[in-house]
């Protein structure tokens, strides 16, 4: 019974199969009607597919397909193009075509890598921030040195920049970010203007090893028309290795006193190595030579050596060589040029640190010899936050004994402060209060600024905003600010950059905001350091809304203390 059913499903199967065949003997062959160039754009895409996949290629779809306003009005950190994961042992491929105002090299593309895919997060921090003008900043690991580039001169006249502007404006950009499993990141970025001259620009960075790391492209004056976004494979499986090719010590000890074999101190070994790049080194990575004699007075040599690699394995050593001189004991101290600082603006209770800058202490030894100690070889008290007259204290810990002396110094308490006396004040976390500007009216604030004179930005800046919080820009007092508003403002200035940062700490600022009454602000500081010397730092034409103007000051890295 189941053979008869076999048999007959066979011989149907076959008689169907004839019909078939007998039925397709007059078929024309199969068209689509669909424009006459479909074939050649799907023809275009699987061969653009076909040439970058590896067999491992993840393709990522673009949801912010144009960034930044197209007339280029980006304010700095305003505009931003998707966040793009990178996980470890993979390659970001991005693709897009730059735009820019023109008006100045950082008004191109910049890159962000970071640790999450949330700017607002608590945890969020930054790998570094990479420019398109060979320029970045980031965490400690960052290394300005590692950014290199091929940017030509083109028509000779000795400026780069004015080249790679023109350069950039409408360039096609490739950027790879490579997360390698060796924990380094190794950013590419190359563009071709339309005047065919290709740039390339190149940097790499220590990041997570386990952790996804994030990248996002920021607006500044600039847009962008983003065309691919795909991961591959990383292109790295091991990190070339380099020798040392010098090694610096900073910080070291000029006197050490006779009986004390701490030679060392808190001196600070740098190591260069062939690729450029620099590193502080440990202690114990290095060898001395040279073991001075500390029981006998008198100039002593010290001989330092460091024989690794970058990845860690011994080479051929690298050396330099400092001296010191092995005196007698200290057997006081005494304050012979008072410092630049002696007199101190304070609000709150807390203890407020000492600056010693242009003070002169010169030690008598045992033997009632005297020479002048450096101050780096002195402990300073914290002065106490009570208004008159109070002294800081002075100290010398000596191999034996410790020494102390005092200076005299005049406290005035003033009416407000932003910032931690300590510095330890981040940024955008410390606030004044806000300030209403009346159209027509100008307001002015009255402060004195103390820093760890650190960095430009470890002063005051100054927020225009709406009282809704709407910001219009930020300035800062270092020439350089941000925000809508801020793109239409001149900037002018007098400051002398090889000196402005040491001497924040301890100058008097004096902030003008002015309200135009035309939907224009001014935003003018006048500077004058503890010596004297005045400078100021302007901002004319930022655009608000005259009748909805507020300010504000945020620091970081300082503090200031209001007198009026």
């Amino acid at each position: 019974m189941k053979t008869t059913k076999l048999m007959s499903c066979a011989l149907c199967a076959a008689l169907m199969a004839v019909l078939g065949l007998v039925g397709c003997e007059k078929l024309d062959s199969y068209s689509i009607d669909a424009p006459t160039d479909l074939q050649s754009r799907i023809d275009s895409i699987a061969d653009a597919k076909a040439s970058i996949d590896t067999g491992d290629t993840t393709y990522i779809d673009i949801a912010k397909a144009i960034v930044g306003p197209e007339d280029n009005s980006a304010a700095w950190w305003a505009e931003f193009s998707d966040y793009f994961t990178i996980p470890t042992n993979k390659l970001l491929h991005l693709e897009f075509v730059n735009h820019s105002s023109g008006d100045n090299n950082w008004n191109n593309w910049s890159l962000a890598l970071v640790n999450v895919a949330d700017r607002d997060a608590d945890d969020y921090a930054e790998y570094f921030v990479l420019r398109s003008d060979a320029y970045g900043w980031g965490n400690d690991d960052f290394d300005l040195s590692m950014i290199s580039h091929n940017y030509p001169d083109l028509d000779g006249d000795g400026d780069i920049w004015n080249d790679f502007r023109s350069t950039m404006q409408g360039a096609y950009v490739t950027l790879e970010i490579d997360h390698s499993p060796t924990g380094i990141a190794f950013v590419t970025a190359t563009a071709i203007g339309i005047n065919e001259v290709e740039l390339v620009e190149t940097y790499q960075q220590p990041v997570s090893v386990t952790e996804d790391i994030v990248a996002f492209l920021v607006c500044d004056g600039s847009h962008f028309e983003m065309k691919k976004a795909f991961l591959l494979p990383s292109k790295v499986t091991s990190v070339e290795d380099v020798n040392p090719v010098s090694i610096t010590v900073d910080g070291m000890p000029a006197f050490v006193e006779i009986g004390d074999e701490d030679f060392w101190g808190d001196a600070i070994a740098t190591v260069t190595f062939e690729d450029g790049s620099s590193t502080q080194v440990d202690t114990a990575d290095l060898s001395f030579n040279v073991i001075p004699d500390m029981t006998s007075l008198g100039e002593k040599t010290v001989i330092v050596s460091y024989n690794l690699t970058k990845q860690g394995e011994y080479t051929q050593a690298v050396s330099t060589y400092y001296t010191l001189e092995v005196t007698n004991y200290v057997s006081s101290i005494e304050v012979t040029t008072l410092p630049d600082i002696s007199t101190y603006y304070f609000f709150n209770s807390d203890s407020i640190l000492f600056n010693p800058k242009g003070m002169v202490v010169t030690g008598t030894y045992s033997d009632e010899t005297t020479s002048v100690l450096a101050n780096e070889t002195l402990d300073f008290g914290k002065i106490p936050a009570v208004e008159g007259s109070q002294n800081a204290v002075i100290s010398y810990v000596g191999a034996t004994s410790t020494v102390t002396t005092t200076v005299p110094l005049t406290l005035v308490k003033g009416v407000g402060q932003v910032g931690a006396t300590d510095f330890s004040t981040a940024w955008w976390t410390e606030f004044s209060d806000d300030y209403s500007v009346a159209s027509g009216e100008s307001k002015t604030l009255t402060m004195y600024c103390y820093s760890d004179n650190i960095e430009n930005w470890h002063s005051p800046s100054t927020i225009l905003r709406k009282a809704d919080m709407t910001e219009y820009g930020v300035v800062r007092m270092d020439n350089f600010g941000w925000g809508d508003g801020f793109s239409t403002a001149t900037l002018t200035n007098d400051w002398n950059w090889d000196v402005f940062t040491s001497n924040i700490n301890g100058s008097k600022i004096v902030i003008t905001i002015t309200n135009n009454g035309d939907n224009t602000a001014d935003v003018l500081y006048n500077v004058t350091y503890v010596y004297g010397e005045a400078h100021f730092q302007s901002y004319e034409g930022i655009t608000v809304d005259s009748s909805d103007l507020n300010c504000a000051l945020v620091v970081e890295g300082a503090y200031i203390v209001f007198v009026e």
